[in-house]
């Protein structure tokens, strides 16, 4: 009978400590959660301090450094990250200026798609420059497009940082009218190649003026609320003052099939075009420097260091066609000539050998491919003798993966140029 008392006893007290335990538990937990919230925040206060800081510091150094020289009678808006001089005459930027930095890297904001008027410009464009809503009577819209897109000057994506700055940059002030062959491919893909530039160089930054090219005699949207302009062609400039680097692209509305370096300028040429003197704050040494160069082996990462623009027509041998062309060429039933560059070589483990015309992976856009079998036909060994040289090879393109393929199964289907 002792026993069984002495045991129930037990039970009780281990209840009891179990319990003691368990609140013990639960209030450590509560406590840790308490601390958690206070914690975030004040991570959310220090997070909203340092992206006002940032944006303070991106417009002085914009005032500082990026701004174009400013013409009598023009006026200079600046949101929370961008700069830009408005045309009234055209209705659209004259240009966009805004910087480019390792903010992005760790940015988790998404495009608002909030387009609307600007505030600090009444007359900065509207929806109705672009498309007319007509209501349904289920509620919903049917939308009327007039052919163009919206196309961001200085994109969304560049801000991804701050909610504030990605906002605004869907004021109508930052948008210019854009075919989407223009928008959705060419154009995002400039953009992401300065983007993947700060990826490989987070301690850098960049400024970037954007705009389209203006001039009286443009077609018109005749449908639009303000008739706005059609650019024949948009430009993005970049300059990194910490490498001392420059480059431009001039950007057609149409018919790009080319790679984008092929657009590629130098800064003066554009200057030359639209009589704007950019950055008109550098030294005169570095703006013979910067402004004159647009050699893009400087923006590249290592592994696309080799690559080089498709030859000119006035570079490729007669009865010939460069990598961009051979692409019309597809599965057609006669052999073609293409000429360009082998900027990489792989031999795989099977002993396959691959080569890359005028653009290396994961850019590649004509591709060449020597199998195991058929190195013998060689007299040299293809992926250390081809590297950099110029080549014309002859063969039937077909498609692999996306990108004009041909087959080489022996030496004297390959001239070598130099």
């Amino acid at each position: 009978m002792k026993y069984i008392i002495k045991l129930s006893t037990l039970i009780v007290l281990l209840l009891l400590s179990s319990l003691t335990f368990s609140q013990n538990t639960e209030q450590e937990i509560q406590n840790l959660k308490n601390q958690y919230q206070l914690l975030e925040k004040e991570l959310d206060s220090i997070g909203n301090i340092l992206e006002t800081k940032n944006l303070q510091q991106i417009i002085e150094q914009i005032h500082a450094h990026g701004l174009p020289e400013m013409l009598e009678g023009e006026e200079l808006v600046c949101h929370s990250a961008m700069c830009l001089v408005f045309s009234e005459e055209y209705k659209l930027a004259k240009w966009v200026v805004h910087m480019l930095t390792g903010e992005i890297i760790n940015g988790r904001v998404s495009r608002s798609n909030d387009f609307r008027n600007d505030p600090l410009i009444p007359n900065a464009g509207v929806e109705g420059d672009y498309f007319i809503r007509i209501p349904k009577e289920d509620g919903r819209f049917e939308y009327d497009g007039f052919g163009y897109d919206r196309g961001h000057l200085a994109p969304s994506a560049d801000f991804r940082w701050s909610e504030t700055a990605l906002s605004e940059s869907y004021f109508y002030s930052n948008i210019s009218p854009q075919t989407s062959d223009l928008n959705r491919n060419k154009w995002a893909e400039i953009e992401g190649f300065f983007r993947a530039y700060i990826y490989n160089n987070p301690e850098n930054s960049l400024f970037i003026v954007t705009a389209p090219v203006l001039r009286s005699d443009l077609p018109r949207i005749e449908r639009g609320v303000n008739r706005l302009p059609i650019p024949e062609y948009h430009y993005k400039i970049a300059v990194d003052l910490k490498k001392k680097i420059g480059v431009a692209f001039l950007m057609p509305q149409v018919n790009l099939t080319y790679p984008i370096d092929w657009y590629a300028a130098s800064i003066d040429s554009i200057e030359a075009l639209t009589g704007i003197n950019f950055f008109a704050n550098l030294t005169a040494e570095d703006e013979t420097l910067i402004e004159s160069q647009y050699d893009l082996s400087k923006w590249y990462p290592e592994r696309n260091k080799n690559d080089v623009s498709p030859m000119s027509r006035e570079e490729l041998p007669n009865g010939t066609f460069n990598t961009v062309e051979g692409r019309r060429f597809i599965n057609y039933h006669r052999e073609v000539k293409v000429c360009g560059t082998v900027v990489s070589t792989h031999k795989s483990r099977k002993g396959n050998i691959f080569l890359n015309l005028d653009k290396s992976f994961p850019n590649q856009i004509f591709s060449i491919t020597i199998w195991a079998s058929d190195i013998t036909n060689f007299s040299y060994e293809p992926e250390s003798f081809l590297l950099n040289k110029k080549v014309c090879i002859t063969g039937k393109i077909s498609e692999y993966q996306g990108t004009p393929s041909m087959y080489l199964d022996n030496e004297n289907k390959i001239e070598i140029l130099r």
